[in-house]
This record gives C-alpha cells, structure tokens and sequence, in this order.
C-alpha cells in the first residue's frame, strides 16, 4: 500500500490541533486508525506494551513513535510478548496489553493467550490482520485470527471500519476486567489502521446487553451457606486463583481469622492467606500436604472461594465423593458451579463482595462455630501434621537438594518485596511447596494450561512493573530454554532478574512419571546436549553462576541478590534422582498419596 505523507502530516497536525467547536459541542478530530488505537490505550492507562512489529501493524508502531506515554517492549518471540503482558497483569491486577503482526505472528502469540485464557487474567491482544479486501484470498501472511483464538479468549474482535475501533477497544478491556477476567483479541486489519475517520474522543462508558456480570451475591444464599458453616464440626475453607483476581486476601482472612478454620489454597491461589499462618494447611491436590488432601477428603462443610475443582485438586470425582459433605461454593462464573463436582449451595458473585457481605452477617449475628467440635477438628488435623510430609534430606552434604535452594531462598527473602516466578515441572511445584507465600500476586506460574518457557517473560513482565522488587524465576534445564532468547530483551531494557535453574540434567516431571508408571523407561527425558549456561548469560551481557556444593547454594544466592543491577544465571546442579513428594497418580483420590520412594 503506497503511503501518502502528506495525509500523515495532515492527520498529525490534526492530532496537536482539534476543530474549534461552539461550547458544549463534542470536539472532533481526524485520525487514522492506528492513532485512534494509541488514543484508546492511553486512554484505558496502559503503561507498557510488548510487541514485535511487522507489516500488518506497521501503521500501529508508526503511531506508538509519535507518542511517549506508553512504553513498547521489543521481545525477541510474539509468544514472550503474551508471556510478559500475562505476567505483568498477575502481579499488578492491571490489563496486561500485547501487540503481534498476521499470519506467524499471531500463531506464535497463541501458547500464551491459551495461557492467560486457561487462568483467567485480564489481556487485552492487538493483532494485525492483512486489508479487508484480501481477506479470505489466502494473502501473505494471512490467517483465520478470530477463528484460530475462539476456543482460548474470553472474546475476541475483527474491526472493519475504523470508526468501529475506540468502541472496540473500550468493550475489550470492559470484557478483559470484569466478571470471571481473561484475555480478548483484536483483530486490525491494515488498511483499517491506515483509515483516517473521525474521532470525538474515547468513549466513558460501554454498555453491552449481552455481557452483564453479576457482582452482588444472592443475600438469600449467603445466609444459607453461613448457618450451614457456623454449623459445621469439621469445616474447611478451600481457596483457589479466584480470591486473588478479585483482589479479596483481606477479606479472606479477615473470614478465616473469625472463623478459626482451616484454610488451604491452590496452587493458583498460593499467598492469599498467609502461608505462616497455623490455621494455613499448605497447598492442596496432586502434590499437596498430607493435612490439606485428608482434611479435604474428611471435611463436614467445605467453603470453596474461587476454585474449580480441577483435576489437579481432587483427582478421581468418584474418590471425592465417597465421603459426604456439604459444599458451599462462591465463583463469579455460574458456569465453574457444579461443572465437575456437584454443590449444595451456590453462590454467583465476585469474591470480594460475597466474603464482605458473609463476614457483616457474622458481625451483626450470634451465631458462633462450635468451639468444642472445632478443637477436636484441629486436633485431627495436628495428628495429619506430624508427619511432615514434606521432609527432604536436609543434612545431605555431597549433591544439591532442590528443596533446599528453595528454601534458602525463602529465608533469605521473607521479608523482602519479592516475587516468585516458575516455569513448568518439578521446579514448579517445589516452589510452590518450599517458598511459603504470605501475600498474594507474588506467586506467578502457569496453572491451567502449564506451559514451559513462562518464567522468564514473566519475570521481565513483573521487574518493569516494580522495579524496585526483588524479581526470582525458579527454572529447570528444560523450560528455561524455551523462550531464553529474552535474555536479550532483559538486557535492552534494563531489567534485572535472577535466574535460579535447578539443573538435574532430566525434564524433571516427565522422569518422574516415568520412573513410576513407565518402569523407569526414560524416553526422552534426558537432555543430551545442554549449554555452558553460565558463557550463555555472559552472551547476553549478564552474569552466570555454576553452583555444585551444598554448601554454596547460600553464599551464591547472597552473591546474586548483592548485584541489584544485573541478570544472574544460577545454574545449580541438583539431585538426578529427586521426585515431588507428595504424589497422587492420575487416576487415584486426593488421599492415596504416595510419600516417598518407599511407596513405590
């Protein structure tokens, strides 16, 4: 397409100085598409953006180089542009924005949308899609967006008319925050970001007939689920990544803390009640504690709060629902109610509003739990407990024991501001085991739909958000290879994280299943031919780290937080052999746990 330059010139002098219009009279302009598309973000406060140019959107970044409010980040692969945008959203509750071109661009964007999708956070994706008049034609660079993301986004947009986009974008970021959150596409094509139409301004409000939230809880129901929970002899307070996207830790552990009760949270829902808190049972489900799994399974009342009782959580329904209970179940999504286990009492509405409105009703009522049953509850629970199902060998001096890098790093920075991220496999899970989260927004990994390679997008995601946070990424040999060329873009724009890498030279959890259902046939786990990762950083500018001895898992961790300024690659060699313990094998109820090779 032949660009007009003195189009442009006009259009930018029309962005500097609007038409004069009688008092009270909208204030129109003419814009070319993709100016309206930075007026809208800007507009909606969007601080950062992460994007790859290429010819789809080339009017787009030629619009981000006229202003200076939003900073863009050049990622190295569309797939870490998601990532980052993803991992910015998990720890600031903001609308995480991302850019892509056609066709490639878009497809590499995918793994992350379904990520984002699969956990719920609020994005909001801009792609560039060919002119409209080649739609269809099978053009370069051409691909079916809309229909390719359907199945992963909350919703998603092809834009024809660019007088359509400034609504457009002020219904995709309403859609990305409310209700249950998640990622929605735009799709531009390019002529219709080269368009000039007029423009009067972002709109203030949207309103959609179709897409109405429900916020409040039904008053009825939440009397019947209190009566029920004050009642209760061995009751339970299950939480999952619900309570942090609604922003509602305050609320409950304001509820836990009146209540007495035990707590557990998801793997998702890790730091939204303290993990150092007694009445805090641990993380629940496949490799969840012995006393969060038991009181899961033996509970009289259980209060579910955001969480959707995936497979990962209670493993076999049928297994689940040997014992009787009464379930209680909050969730903003009508649809998470009774999708996998049935309920007794429902509850649609935000988490935030319900624990608020719960915890008035008990503050104005007389009811009060039954303090004789519920010291019997927890003397059940402290009989669970003493097996400390998450003892290691902690005394080993010979081989590293991952646990214990987690540990340490724990220890070290409990008091510091700081935010965890993972990637996906045995790393994953002893982080979220050893690293005891006492806020939320701090614990940033991919659940749902577990994807390797997250880690270090995040990690840079989070560290231009908060700067002056203390930015970990808890790693493995496999995942961190996967979208590493973002060292580069660490380094461009001057984010430092530290790289913690538990090196067992094995995908971790693909041996460890193998180990165990396989009969040690080790297909493919193996990594044959792994890189210097300590030259690899220094490639990119940053420093590496090779840590063998036990003994030098602390001072290298001192070391590393000691260089505020820089990237360190840890590369910490640790135990071949280790597995996750605790363990239920797909298939198996929460409570036939493996504990240790001896159950094997």
């Amino acid at each position: 397409m032949e660009i007009n330059k003195a189009e442009i010139a006009s259009a930018h002098a029309a962005m500097s100085a609007a038409k004069t219009n009688a008092p009270g009279t909208t204030i129109t302009e003419e814009l070319r598409g993709a100016e309206i598309l930075v007026k809208s973000l800007q507009a909606e406060g969007v601080k950062y953006i992460w994007g790859y140019p290429g010819g789809a959107v080339l009017h787009i970044y030629d619009a981000f180089y006229k202003q200076d409010t939003i900073q863009h980040v050049l990622v190295r692969h569309e797939q870490a542009a998601v990532h980052a945008a993803d991992g910015y959203a998990r720890a600031t509750g903001d609308v995480g924005v991302a850019l892509v071109t056609s066709g490639p661009g878009v497809t590499n964007a995918i793994t992350g949308i379904a990520t984002a999708y699969m956990d719920s956070i609020p994005m909001v994706i801009v792609t560039g899609q060919v002119p409209t008049h080649a739609i269809g034609l099978d053009a370069f660079q051409e691909c079916d967006t809309v229909g390719i993301t359907r199945p992963i986004v909350k919703h998603n947009f092809l834009v024809k008319d660019a007088r359509d986009l400034a609504m457009t974008m002020k219904k995709a970021f309403h859609i990305a925050r409310s209700g249950r959150p998640g990622p929605v596409v735009v799709d531009i094509p390019k002529d219709v970001s080269f368009k000039k139409v007029p423009y009067s301004g972002h709109p203030e409000s949207v309103e959609m007939r179709s897409y109405n939230p429900v916020r409040k809880g039904h008053g009825g129901q939440i009397r019947k689920a209190l009566a029920l929970l004050l009642a209760a002899k061995r009751p339970y307070i299950y939480t999952g990544g619900g309570v942090i996207l609604s922003n509602a830790a305050a609320e409950l552990r304001t509820l836990v803390d009146m209540l007495g009760y035990p707590c557990t949270n998801t793997l998702m829902g890790l730091g939204a009640y303290p993990a150092s808190d007694r009445k805090f049972l641990g993380m629940l489900g496949m490799h969840g504690t012995v006393e969060a799994n038991n009181a899961m399974q033996n509970c009289d009342v259980l209060l579910a709060v955001g969480a959707r009782f995936d497979d990962r959580v209670i493993g076999n329904p049928k297994h689940f629902a040997q014992n009787e209970r009464k379930i209680i179940h909050i969730d903003i999504d009508p649809s998470s109610i009774s999708k996998r286990v049935k309920v007794d009492i429902p509850i649609v509405g935000d988490v935030k509003d319900v624990l608020s409105e719960m915890i008035a009703m008990i503050r104005e009522g007389t009811a009060r739990p039954d303090a004789s049953a519920l010291g019997a509850w927890w003397e059940t629970i402290d009989g669970w407990r003493k097996g400390d199902c998450l003892k290691y060998d902690r005394g080993n001096k010979d081989v590293i024991k991952p646990q214990y890098v987690v540990e340490t790093l724990w220890n070290m920075t409990k008091d510091a501001d700081t935010y965890i991220t993972s990637d996906v496999g045995q790393h994953q899970m002893w982080a979220a085991q050893y690293y005891r989260f006492d806020e939320p927004r701090r614990w940033i990994n991919s659940g749902g739909l577990g994807t390797m390679g997250v880690g270090i997008p995040y990690a840079m995601g989070i560290k231009l958000a908060k700067p002056d946070s203390e930015v970990f990424c808890i790693t493995g040999e496999g995942s961190v290879q996967m979208c590493i060329q973002e060292l580069s873009t660490i380094f461009q724009y001057k984010t430092p994280i530290k790289i913690i890498s538990l090196n067992n030279r094995y995908l971790g959890m693909v041996r460890q299943w193998q180990e165990i259902d396989y009969e040690g046939r080790y297909s493919h786990s193996y990594m044959d031919a792994l890189p210097d990762f300590v030259k690899l950083a220094e490639a990119y500018g940053h420093v590496g780290m090779l840590i063998e001895r036990p003994e030098d898992v602390e001072p290298a961790l001192r070391e590393a937080r000691r260089l505020k300024d820089r990237t360190v690659f840890m590369d910490f060699r640790t135990d071949r052999t280790e597995n996750v313990y605790p363990m239920v094998k797909a298939g198996m109820g929460i409570t036939e746990m493996l504990l240790g090779a001896e159950d094997l």
